[in-house]
């Protein structure tokens, strides 16, 4: 990282007091994963705008979990209205943070809403989860097909963004994925790519996409 010039990094998680930005996990995979294929120190760098030094580093250490600050602690104006508000939220559970905290203020609570609703997320009692009903389908009678997008920069075109899609196909009663990128989502691809993914699975007739 360097000041004034990688802070910006989608790959970095920017901290509070000018302290300097840790990197996510995701960047540490993708950097470890990109070392992996061979590709260089700088070209990692240049790829997701972060030092080579940052990048360096979290090659030699490996994939661990990024040390973040710790969270400061629960503004203590709110503590003295805690059994207030576990005595309000155990007779009218539905009551919303703002009106609570409308309540303490007129109380004399001169601290943060922040402060409150965090406090209440922990005093709430839990919802009860209802019941999930699987959709299941029977075997080769159903699959989900869809398409994601990925930015790219090949190595034969350093500093050129492309656009490819990843075309998937998931089995429902399975799960089985088949997945192949394309350069385009036109028609002749989505055909294409239908026809492949069918040969593939061993389809012996038509499967109920979508």
């Amino acid at each position: 990282w360097k000041a004034g010039r990688r802070a910006d990094s989608p790959m970095l998680l920017p901290l509070a007091g000018g302290e300097r930005p840790v990197i996510k996990l995701g960047g540490i995979v993708m950097i470890l994963g990109l070392h992996r294929q061979g590709i260089s120190v700088s070209a990692i760098a240049r790829q997701l705008g972060i030092d080579r030094k940052t990048v360096r580093k979290h090659i030699a250490a490996g994939l661990t979990a990024p040390s973040y600050k710790a969270r400061p602690p629960r503004e203590r104006a709110i503590a003295s209205f805690e059994p207030y508000l576990r005595e309000r939220l155990t007779a009218y559970p539905t009551l919303t943070g703002r009106r609570l905290w409308r309540e303490i203020k007129e109380r004399g609570y001169a601290g943060g809403y922040t402060a409150v609703t965090d406090l209440l997320r922990e005093l709430r009692p839990p919802r009860a989860k209802g019941f999930e009903v699987r959709f299941e389908t029977p075997p080769g009678e159903q699959a989900q097909v869809d398409f994601a997008r990925f930015d790219v920069e090949f190595f034969d075109e350093p500093g050129v963004k492309r656009i490819v899609w990843l075309f998937s196909i998931v089995l429902g009663h399975s799960r089985f994925i088949w997945a192949r990128f394309v350069l385009h989502q036109d028609m002749q691809s989505v055909l294409r790519c239908h026809m492949a993914a069918f040969e593939a699975l061993g389809a012996s007739r038509p499967i109920r996409p979508y």
